[in-house]
């Protein structure tokens, strides 16, 4: 019997050995560039080893319609680099002897003995070095630091550039208030501030729209007798009138003419632009004589940035006086002046006038945006003229022009607004044929109408067309109705289609929380109840919005048991009430003399929710003051309460019952009462209502009391043996 060998072992080839030292020196963190040629090149020793593997995946499909511009993942961001790989970027623009510096820096983190050893190492620290390490500062503690460390160097003065860099390091790091003060550095220093330096620190403020601080640095160029020049007088007065400060801006333009500079065509426009945006046209006027005086006649360009200053701010007299004065100066509008305009008046119910600066394009051979059609026909349709809206349709469309949605949507709402919805379904037909994507905006007016019109089986078919269309029936439903119900006149109109609807299985949870909570709040209590008893006849489950709405008809029904049943439900699903739910709820339970179960509910509103009513907090700091039995502070609570703006209620009535009978007795309960009955607070009816209800609760609270004692001393069994059911369950 032979047996089976294994085959040899195929012995691996021997690695191959390198020879040869790839890379003259190791890169360091003040080096880390290494240079060499075929056999002292680092990066060859193994190349596949050091090039990361990255699988790229295929490129996926991109489809418009489903691209969100302001989803967060559409939005490349550049990767976030780590403090190590922030440094070598920085590093790579530095001179060794500055990277020296900031790796110094990087590595003590704090100003100290250690930095000062290493900078004590350094012949020397040249003036540009130090502008050159406070470039890239990012720290304006150890900036400052150094900064004041180099200026005692021996026979070491700091030049502009060095102060310029430290400027720019405290403003980096958000000390602008420092670098604010660099100028008086500059003079204590030996080296008076120029027009530069104060130059930086105003863009520096005018870039963050620090107005305020433009104006703080703009008074000390003054006091160090600097002054600028009308490029920086016209930076000056934009950073002031883009922060909305127009009289401390008119006052540098005044300092402006005072120092005998002649106006540039760029200083008015900011003046002018300003002046327009704070609706003070008179001078904006004046600002124009004098433009015209100087030879500097406003282009087109000028005109329309004022109208849309003067548009932003809602003024649209001002617009139609700027367009008289283009016209006055024989200024060509141009189209973009011209959609300006338009758009402007018709979004500010001057549709007419717009109509005529569109007529009039037209009869210049102007090409016309479709954004002034849209606007006209928005207007018009506004304006219950939807003829002429329908005209300028049809002219769009013989322009070459495709209709969007929008414009689509308009017309079908002005038509429907006039009963003329089979013209509006026709258009909606046309929607679908063009692949448009007509959503709820656009049947929503077609089934209000149909609603009106009593045209169930249009309203249906609409509704399956919708459903073929791929939108949900439930959802557009829901909307549907929390639309109609805003209007009351609407809501009964609403309950009818709802008959209908439910007929054919169109119902749901939201549906009925919509149509309860509207009746409820006509004063419809009985219809919402029964609304409410056949949600289980569909088989659907009530939430606690539909419990919540019942608690509110429940109440209003005075069938208190059953709201609490619907309170017990919604603790039930772990969910908490309404605040609207809380407060219906307390007040029956306080009209029905139930108030510890009131009391109760306060506590629990205020720990379930953030911010609960304001009568419930001075509910419990009325509390709190009957510990005291005292009547005078319980009147002082109740005297702060109404400074406040809030008069006394059965919740603060019933509060005094609870805390009296708790904490005090029935006498000083009374004479609180009786206070408020001579303030006229409470009626004579009410207050024999109150009187009972504190009666009551003394008598429940001794009760209690007398139980718990027997219960306590074991005298239970005793009663019970000589036939007492006193402490029966």
């Amino acid at each position: 019997m032979k047996i089976a060998q294994m085959p040899p072992r195929s012995v691996p080839p021997n690695p191959k050995k390198h020879y040869f030292f790839y890379g003259h020196r190791k890169p360091s963190q003040n080096r880390p560039t290494v240079h060499g040629g075929l056999f002292s090149n680092r990066q060859t020793l193994n190349p596949k080893s050091r090039i990361p593997k990255t699988r790229f995946s295929a490129p996926s499909i991109f489809e418009l319609s489903k691209w969100d511009p302001d989803y967060p993942q559409t939005i490349s961001s550049p990767p976030t680099k780590t403090a190590s790989e922030k440094f070598f970027w920085v590093a790579q623009k530095l001179s060794p002897i500055g990277r020296y510096i900031c790796d110094s820096f990087r590595k003590h983190r704090n100003w100290g003995p250690p930095i000062i050893a290493d900078l004590n190492k350094l012949r020397r620290v040249t003036p540009d070095l130090v502008s050159e390490v406070l470039k890239v500062q990012t720290d304006p503690k150890i900036s400052s630091k150094f900064f004041h460390w180099a200026g005692k160097q021996k026979g070491y003065r700091h030049n502009f550039a060095c102060y310029n860099a430290f400027a720019y390091c405290l403003n980096r790091t958000n000390q602008f208030r420092a670098a604010d003060q660099v100028p008086e550095l500059m003079n204590m220093q030996g080296k008076p501030p120029g027009e530069k330096q104060f130059e930086i620190l105003i863009r520096m403020h005018s870039d963050a729209n620090r107005g305020l601080r433009v104006y703080y640095v703009y008074e000390k160029m003054k006091k160090f007798g600097v002054k600028p020049r009308i490029f920086l007088y016209n930076r000056i007065m934009d950073a002031l009138m883009k922060t909305g400060y127009f009289d401390l801006a008119m006052s540098v333009y005044e300092d402006f003419r005072e120092d005998g500079l002649v106006e540039e065509s760029v200083t008015f426009m900011i003046l002018v632009k300003g002046l327009s945006k704070a609706g003070r046209m008179d001078e904006v006027f004046e600002l124009l004589t004098q433009m015209r005086e100087n030879l500097c006649k406003p282009d087109v360009f000028a005109y329309t940035a004022m109208l849309r200053m003067l548009l932003a701010e809602g003024n649209l007299d001002g617009c139609l006086r700027v367009w008289e004065e283009m016209q006055m100066d024989k200024i060509e509008p141009d189209v973009m002046a011209y959609t300006t305009l338009i758009t402007g008046l018709c979004k500010g119910n001057r549709v007419k006038s717009g109509y005529q600066l569109f007529k009039e394009m037209k009869g210049k051979g102007y090409l016309i945006d479709r954004l002034i059609y849209r606007s006209l026909i928005e207007g018009f349709v506004s304006c219950n003229k939807v003829g002429l809206a329908c005209d300028l349709l049809k002219d769009l469309m013989d322009s070459g022009y495709r209709v969007d949605l929008s414009i689509y949507n308009s017309i079908i709402e002005g038509l429907c607004n006039m009963n003329q919805v089979d013209k509006a379904y026709k258009l909606f037909q046309a929607t679908v044929q063009e692949g448009l994507g007509p959503g709820f905006e656009t049947v929503y007016p077609m089934l209000v109408c149909y609603t009106e019109l009593k045209r169930t089986d249009d309203f249906f078919k609409l509704l399956s067309l919708m459903q073929n269309l791929g939108h949900s029936i439930i959802d557009n439903l829901s909307k549907f109705f929390s639309l109609m119900v805003e209007k009351e006149e609407k809501i009964m109109k609403s309950l009818e289609i709802f008959e209908e609807l439910k007929g054919k299985g169109y119902c749901s949870i939201p549906i009925y929380n919509i149509l309860i909570g509207a009746l409820h709040k006509i004063g419809e209590v009985k219809r919402a109840l029964s609304l409410f008893n056949e949600i289980n006849d569909f088989n659907l489950k009530p939430d606690s919005s539909t419990y919540n709405n019942a608690i509110l008809c429940y109440v209003a029904f005075e069938d208190i048991e059953e709201a609490c049943n619907c309170y017990n439900k919604v603790k039930e699903m772990s969910a908490v009430p309404s605040v609207e739910a809380y407060c219906f709820l307390i007040r029956g339970l306080c009209k029905i003399g139930e108030v510890d179960a009131a009391i109760m509910l306060i506590r629990d509103c205020l720990a379930n929710l953030i911010s609960g009513p304001v009568e419930f907090k001075h509910a419990l700091t009325v509390i709190h003051a009957c510990k005291s039995n005292d009547a005078e502070k319980v009147i002082e609570v109740l005297d702060e309460m109404m400074q406040q703006g809030f008069s006394p209620d059965e919740i603060i009535f019933s509060a005094i019952i609870f805390g009296m009978c708790k904490y005090g007795t029935i006498e000083v309960a009374r004479k609180v009462f009786a206070d408020m009955r001579e303030r006229k607070l409470l009626t004579e009816a009410n207050l024999i209502v109150y009187d009972e209800f504190l009666i009551e609760h003394m008598k429940k609270k001794t009760a209690d009391l007398v139980i718990s004692g027997l219960k306590f001393f074991g005298l239970e069994s005793k009663l019970k043996s000589r036939g007492c059911n006193l402490l029966a369950s």
